[in-house]
């Protein structure tokens, strides 16, 4: 039975990714310090996950009886890294395949942990069953034209009702009192408010993985090897899994696919893993790779300039006459000559 004593540790890093989760909402996504934000709140997060898993806050052994009221948090952790992903800033159609498929993957982690606790009930119960059956296919609503209306009133009815419950037992006053049994109930409206979004999100993301398959595939330039041996992202881990070869191409394009996990002592654990068994990558890794790439924009979007080398004659020459070029240009075409349309 998890106890009921805290570890200062986790609330730590929990206070602090909350923080920088809240801090991330207020900012634009054209920010400068965006993606780095997002990058520092997806770390927490994954800390939060070791944290949790190697203090056996939650077991598929365990009951939701046995959970203390202060664990209850914890359990959205997955749910909030699905959602902290699907921000991650768009680059080409490829690599936004490989976010919508780790946001997928941390909604299933979500359901499966509050699944085994018996928190998936009602329509949300035949809703997992739907997802189970096809996921890449799943819709909250599906049928006739009619069927569709009423099934999108009743999610709607469905919305509202949680959230107003959630909002009324926040401004009850002995919420406010931090009475036990009453923040336990809050907890737990929170829970199923979350899994009513995760159905949301996941549904999202089908529709945009259609829209994203109908988009042409990039040109494959020079250097851009499919097999590019240098690239082994899965090498550690290649026995855990039957296939071989690296899990991203050069570019960043999904060669084959792989699930994200919290951290390589979580994935050893293997505590309400899905049934499917893939190549692994930990959130950590993937930001870092992410990184390395150049797909995590930092200190705003200009490219750096680059160096030439003084003691290559011949570079310093082609910049000499790529400068002189683009002067002779600017004297021959007065600023905004080719304007037409917008004159002032």
């Amino acid at each position: 039975m998890a106890s009921s004593d805290e570890p200062q540790s986790l609330r730590t890093t929990f206070e602090e990714a909350e923080s920088k989760r809240q801090h991330l909402e207020s900012l634009p996504a054209t920010s400068p310090t965006y993606a780095d934000d997002l990058n520092s709140a997806l770390s927490l997060y994954a800390r939060l996950l070791d944290q949790t898993s190697s203090l056996s806050l939650f077991s598929p052994n365990e009951g939701l009886e046995d959970i203390a009221t202060s664990s209850l948090p914890y359990i959205l952790t997955n749910f909030t890294i699905a959602e902290l992903i699907q921000r991650t800033p768009f680059t080409v159609p490829a690599r936004r395949k490989l976010v919508l498929r780790a946001a997928r993957d941390a909604y299933e982690r979500f359901l499966s942990l509050v699944d085994g606790y018996g928190l998936v009930v009602g329509p949300y119960a035949k809703l997992l069953e739907r997802y189970r059956d096809d996921a890449e296919q799943f819709a909250v609503v599906s049928g006739d034209m009619a069927s569709k209306r009423d099934a999108k009133i009743a999610s709607f009815k469905a919305e509202k009702g949680l959230r107003e419950k959630l909002d009324l037992l926040r401004r009850d006053r002995r919420y406010l009192d931090r009475d036990e049994e009453l923040v336990r109930e809050v907890y737990l409206a929170d829970v199923a408010w979350r899994i009513h979004l995760t159905f949301q999100g996941l549904e999202g993301l089908n529709r945009e993985m259609e829209m994203l398959a109908m988009a042409p595939e990039p040109e494959i330039v020079a250097g851009d090897s499919e097999e590019d041996p240098t690239l082994r992202l899965d090498e550690p881990f290649r026995r855990n899994v039957n296939r071989g070869g690296p899990l991203l191409s050069a570019k960043g394009r999904p060669l084959q696919p792989f699930t994200l996990v919290g951290s390589r002592a979580d994935l050893a654990r293997g505590v309400f893993r899905p049934g499917h068994n893939l190549p692994t990558m930990s959130i950590d890794e993937y930001l870092a790779e992410e990184k390395r790439r150049g797909n995590i924009l930092e200190g705003g979007t200009d490219p750096p300039k680059m160096e030439v080398d003084e003691d290559d004659m011949d570079a310093v020459d082609r910049e000499t006459y790529k400068a002189r070029e683009w002067d002779d240009f600017k004297d021959e075409n007065r600023r905004g000559a080719g304007n037409t349309l917008n004159m002032g």
